[in-house]
């Protein structure tokens, strides 16, 4: 019979307090950003809290990955070897890299998974990377769920990582030079500076304004939710929520919302088991629209979809509510079937499409009171709540446990009871009560049940509790209390003694990288990485942009196609523009930016 494949939730930390509460709301991973080296410069942590996080964690089979996904400087690589060793002695159980310059330092045994940013969307990528030692493959965002399919078809021993809900890059992850390019802040080091999220207008080769100071690259949000299934069957084993720069309220929506998904999945498919222990009860009821979001798609999940730009604006729209029914001075009304709380805060889009919001001051039924001055509304404008005041009052209290089930049994020996514990993994400690045995006078089941089912502050849960043979007798409820706590202290500690990371030896090898050689797009920015790539067979190595800026280079590969979006695509719609190309993109601050078309692989390229 065929071994069940684990299935692995990995949710984001910007800080320990967010990689607790993933922990509490069901994550099966978490990944967080190192001291230093990672692809979000802002969410940096220090070694002792990357330590504690891994430690609780570890209670629970919660497995801890540490992003150190920049390319580095050859100046870097000594402290990158430094801090590699100094999570590793504090409990990490794998790093996310981009930089192929770490696999020639002395590593210790930790597990290597190859990030995004290495632009991992080929099978003979994925195999080559599997080949080199990496343990797990994060895919890029932009693959159908055929691409997905065929990659694990070629190669069904490596872990795929695959996200599932989130901010989406328009450029190819790692292949997006523009920041660098534009402000000196490579994303390729923790620096991007948010360029797709700009106002552009849209001219052509002669100059005429097709679009005017619309956000043309910014992108809806990844919500695979409702097809997490045809993900795994595909073959992905690891389901990834973007957002290390995210605050707690959306680690903890978001996590319980696809633990809950992903649970009723698991409950019907026996070939798919989950990937850490223990059970999740929340004080809440998750909705993924009430956390950030500038709209939802599955992006290129079912092909290429009309639908997966947010033009209008880069900032979160939140949950529709309803449209505007009557606007009065200093009031509003609401026609719809939502109810609101002072200090919730709406927006909607102008008449010039401008994204326009305002707080909630008072409510009375439908008839808003807002907090200040409110331009004039046309009615029938939708209507969106982009901060839910109940909803984040819920989630800034603890709205989340998570317990080990557990078994307890307690049993008379010759020289007095024993107390066994065992946990759903089959963790075992059995402690004896050395106690003269005195018979009750009334009978004590119910009494020792609920004494020893009272578990609460432990990370476990009674669910059988087995007295019989020993209710005959007078425990004092101090002793048995006294007995539990130290036989769940011992639980803790074997549980921690009997955790397992996984271990890596690296060794080097020769096989062929699919290409013999690397332009800047292979961001190579030190000695060890070109070391690496020569060894296998690239006999030419371009420096990274950020090493050296390539004239002319394409500074985005983009699959979301704004000759698509206007209806012009010659091999999806065989649609003919009215304008001349080449089309240009234009800023505010009068930079272009020229867009060519490679139909053969279905992208948009942005250039200067």
């Amino acid at each position: 019979m065929k071994k069940p494949r684990p299935i692995e939730l990995l949710a984001p930390a910007k800080n320990l307090e967010c990689g607790l509460e993933a922990v509490r709301h069901g994550a099966d991973a978490v990944y967080i950003g190192a001291p230093r080296f990672g692809a979000r410069a802002a969410a940096s942590n220090s070694l002792d809290d990357i330590a504690a996080l891994a430690d609780y964690a570890h209670l629970f089979g919660v497995r801890v990955y540490v992003t150190v996904n920049t390319i580095l400087r050859d100046e870097e690589l000594q402290e990158t070897e430094r801090m590699i060793w100094q999570l590793y002695r504090r409990g990490v159980d794998a790093l996310i890299v981009q930089d192929m310059g770490i696999t020639r330092l002395d590593l210790p045994p930790i597990p290597l998974h190859a990030s995004t940013q290495m632009d991992n969307r080929t099978p003979e990528k994925v195999r080559f990377l599997a080949q080199a030692g990496f343990s797990q493959v994060v895919l890029a965002r932009e693959l159908s769920v055929q691409d997905i399919g065929r990659i694990h078809q070629a190669c069904p021993d490596v872990p795929l990582e695959v996200f599932v809900h989130g901010a989406l890059c328009v450029s190819y992850s790692g292949q997006c030079y523009v920041s660098e390019a534009c402000f000196g802040r490579s994303a390729n080091r923790g620096e991007c500076a948010q360029f797709c999220r700009l106002p552009f207008s849209l001219v052509d080769a002669d100059g005429k304004t097709i679009v005017r100071n619309k956000h043309l690259l910014s992108l809806k949000d990844l919500n695979q939710s409702e097809v997490l299934e045809e993900l795994l069957d595909a073959g992905a084993s690891s389901l990834k929520i973007e957002g290390r720069l995210k605050d707690v309220s959306y680690v903890k929506n978001v996590t319980a919302a696809y633990r809950q998904r992903l649970d009723a999945i698991l409950a019907r498919r026996p070939e798919y088991v989950r990937a850490s222990s223990g059970t999740c009860r929340y004080t809440f009821v998750p909705k993924l629209d009430k956390s950030f979001s500038r709209g939802f798609t599955h992006y290129f999940l079912h092909g290429r979809q009309p639908d997966i730009a947010s033009p209008d604006t880069p900032k979160s729209l939140g949950e529709p509510v309803g449209t505007l029914k009557e606007q009065r001075p200093g009031s509003l009304t609401v026609a719809g079937l939502t109810s609101f709380h002072n200090g919730d805060g709406l927006c909607y889009l102008d008449e010039q499409g401008r994204l326009q919001g305002f707080r909630v001051n008072r409510v009375e039924g439908n008839r808003l009171y807002p907090a200040g001055q409110v331009g004039r509304i046309r009615p029938r404008t939708p209507l969106f709540r982009n901060f839910d005041q109940d909803f984040e009052r819920l989630l800034e209290r603890p709205s989340a446990e998570r317990r080990i089930a557990l078994d307890l049994r307690l049993e008379a020996n010759s020289f007095g009871f024993t107390l066994t514990l065992v946990d759903e993994d089959g963790h075992s400690v059995a402690l004896a009560l050395p106690l003269d045995k005195q018979l009750a006078r009334t009978p004590q089941t119910d009494n020792q049940r609920a004494q020893l089912a009272k578990l609460g502050g432990t990370p476990f849960e009674a669910r059988n509790v087995e007295v019989a043979a020993v209710s005959g007798y007078f425990i004092p409820a101090s002793e048995l209390a006294d007995l539990r706590r130290r036989a769940v202290e011992r639980l803790v500690a074997l549980r921690r003694t009997c955790y397992r990371r996984q271990l890596r030896v690296w060794s080097d090898t020769s096989h062929p990288f699919p290409q013999t050689s690397l332009t800047y797009l292979g961001n190579v920015s030190n000695a060890r990485a070109r070391s690496f790539y020569a060894a296998h067979g690239v006999r030419a190595v371009a420096p990274a942009f950020e090493v050296e800026h390539t004239p002319g280079a394409v500074l985005m590969f983009c699959r979301h196609c704004l000759r698509y979006s206007m209806g012009w695509c010659p091999t999806y719609q065989k649609g003919r523009s009215p304008y001349r190309e080449p089309y240009y993109l234009v800023s505010d601050d009068g930079r272009r930016f020229r867009l060519t078309f490679d139909c053969k692989h279905c992208q948009m390229l942005v250039g200067q």
